[in-house]
């Protein structure tokens, strides 16, 4: 079993890799090297970064900028680094001011820059490698909703309801908790406004009404097989034929996510 280490930023680390990323962090802290963190977008390298050194953070796309700030700043962190136009002009920049790197990147980067400029490289895997951080990011995200929200009644939100998305690492995931809170917090007015927007930029044609009747039917059905569990008793409870609801479960087989 892999203990906990503490963090007093928001770095979260309950995985193996998190863990693993975040001792080495805490030992950038006490050494002054340049370090390389990788990894995909929003598996958390610039909250890495920002917990190794405080310092400002420039984007390698903006070229005169990071050169301009080299000039004036000891330590800096430096995102997309795979973007740099000149390594040998920043490599000259560095050496003349003295300036540490704190430096991320989502591509891969030649062995030979990356020991042109780092001592170390962490790589921090996706989150659907990291399952033990996802319930910790979920609920940080969660009070990031609340508080945006100003929820007084956040008791009854339930973190059951959220469907993780990790297709996106964190940006995917944060955008699942989010809407998750918004639908709780939705009554009938809302849905059937936010429903009546929806169709309105659908409407045109001449089969509307056919072709838009899966936006009901869908969610229905799904909701009758969550709550009820077989054919037999939605086609009871929801008063339908059950060749008619057959008929439909086919139809709609490719929207409908049922084992």
């Amino acid at each position: 079993m892999v203990a906990d280490v503490v963090d007093h930023t928001n770095y979260i680390a309950k995985s193996r890799a998190s863990i693993e990323a975040l001792k080495s962090a805490n030992l950038l802290k006490s050494v002054s090297i340049n370090a390389l963190i990788l990894g995909e977008r929003g598996v958390g390298k610039l909250t890495l970064a920002q917990h190794i050194v405080n310092a400002p953070v420039v984007d390698a796309r903006a070229f005169n900028d990071l050169l301009a700030l080299i000039e004036t700043h000891s330590v800096l962190i430096v995102k997309n680094f795979h973007e740099i136009t000149n390594y040998k002009k920043l490599k000259i920049a560095l050496d003349v001011y003295k300036t540490r790197l704190i430096a991320t990147s989502n591509m891969d980067i030649s062995d030979s820059i990356v020991d042109m400029f780092f001592s170390l490289k962490i790589v921090l895997p996706p989150l659907r490698e990291r399952k033990e951080d996802v319930t910790p990011l979920v609920e940080k995200f969660t009070a990031e909703a609340r508080c945006m929200f100003d929820d007084t009644e956040h008791d009854t939100f339930s973190l059951s309801i959220i469907a993780p998305d990790l297709s996106k690492n964190a940006y995917s995931l944060r955008r699942s908790v989010y809407n998750a809170y918004l639908m709780h917090s939705f009554g009938e007015d809302e849905v059937l406004t936010m429903m009546q927007n929806f169709i309105s930029n659908k409407i045109g044609g001449r089969n509307d009404y056919r072709d838009l009747l899966y936006l009901f039917d869908v969610p229905m059905i799904q909701s009758g097989y969550v709550k009820f569990g077989s054919q037999l008793a939605i086609s009871e409870r929801f008063g339908l034929n059950r060749n008619t609801l057959r008929k439909k479960i086919n139809d709609y087989k490719d929207r409908l996510k049922i084992d």
